[in-house]
């Protein structure tokens, strides 16, 4: 694959679409970004208000609408297609899987006929099912194809316990795995503060870390989409700054771990399932799954999560 261009696609030109072209230009992650949709006036627009935005940005892009064939020698593709979940509804991510799908019938072949042959981010959901039924159609290489999944949950998770222990959220390392969705989880046994475990601080420093509850920690993480949902009806610069850490990770070949899902092949006793896990992210897509040491509780809530996005796959399927 070819960075010199750095050239994106981004299919849907919603919300989430728009706000992760933008997160792309401002942070000067690639040089030209072509907008998909099937609303072309919207696609058309959309691009045109970020290109009027670059003028004043550090670095040249070109933002422009265009079709399939302009995947052809783009180095990352993000697919950016799907409804949000109603709040009025009370529909959850996986709710929207019948929806998504359906535009993905069209979107597929689009991607299949294109010969794009880079690296593809999934940030439709829901995300893990929704990343495997598009590896699973076009049989693209799974190393290649991922989703940022639970980088944004894990991104809310840290702003959490930074809010309730008062240290920086970026001295902090936490992860949601699983799902992006209801039954992700949360690894307490892995979470650190300046690279000591959050149990250690626990024990030794009572006085200031004793009353954490990391189950009441883990539900606020997990609901913060849901808080801005109900607030405004849609997650915006949160998933794309996501997005665009994840294309940096790539472009640049930082060999960066993030959370992400990816395809298991034995990796925390699962395969032939797209789950959200640490994975090191590098110019060819999924370079190597980092597999944490899970206490048993962990592992059973995480084979919980696992087993939830088997069983909607095969739903996906039969879509």
């Amino acid at each position: 694959m070819s960075l010199h261009n750095r050239k994106a696609i981004i299919i849907g030109a919603g919300h989430v679409g728009s706000h992760a072209g933008y997160a792309l230009a401002s942070q000067g992650i690639v040089e030209e970004i072509v907008y998909i949709d099937i609303d072309v006036s919207k696609a058309k627009a959309q691009a045109l208000d970020i290109y009027d935005s670059t003028v004043y940005l550090p670095q040249h892009v070109t933002v422009r609408a265009g079709d399939y064939e302009d995947a052809a020698d783009a180095d990352i593709l993000v697919v950016a297609a799907g409804p949000l979940p109603s709040i009025e509804g009370g529909q959850t991510r996986m709710d929207t899987l019948g929806q998504t799908v359906d535009i993905l019938k069209e979107v597929i072949p689009g991607i299949k006929q294109s010969g794009f042959s880079g690296i593809i981010i999934n940030i439709s959901n829901p995300a893990d099912v929704i990343t495997h039924y598009i590896q699973n159609q076009l049989q693209y290489p799974p190393e290649r194809i991922f989703s940022t999944s639970t980088t944004l949950d894990s991104a809310r998770l840290r702003r959490v316990i930074s809010e309730k222990i008062g240290i920086d959220q970026k001295s902090i390392y936490a992860y949601a795995l699983g799902e992006h969705g209801e039954s992700q989880m949360v690894p307490w046994s892995t979470v650190t503060v300046a690279g000591k475990p959050i149990l250690e601080l626990v024990k030794e420093r009572p006085e200031k870390y004793g009353d954490l509850n990391f189950e009441e920690l883990a539900d606020q993480g997990r609901l913060g989409g849901w808080k801005i949902l109900e607030g405004k009806g849609s997650t915006e610069f949160g998933i794309g700054a996501s997005l665009a850490e994840v294309a940096r990770a790539v472009l640049a070949d930082e060999k960066r771990i993030l959370p992400v899902s990816v395809l298991l092949n034995g990796e925390y006793g699962h395969k032939d399932v797209f789950v959200s896990v640490p994975s090191v992210i590098g110019k060819n897509g999924v370079e190597e799954i980092i597999e944490l040491h899970l206490s048993s509780s962990e592992q059973i809530a995480f084979d919980k999560s696992v087993k939830a996005l088997h069983e909607n796959f095969e739903l996906a399927l039969s879509l």
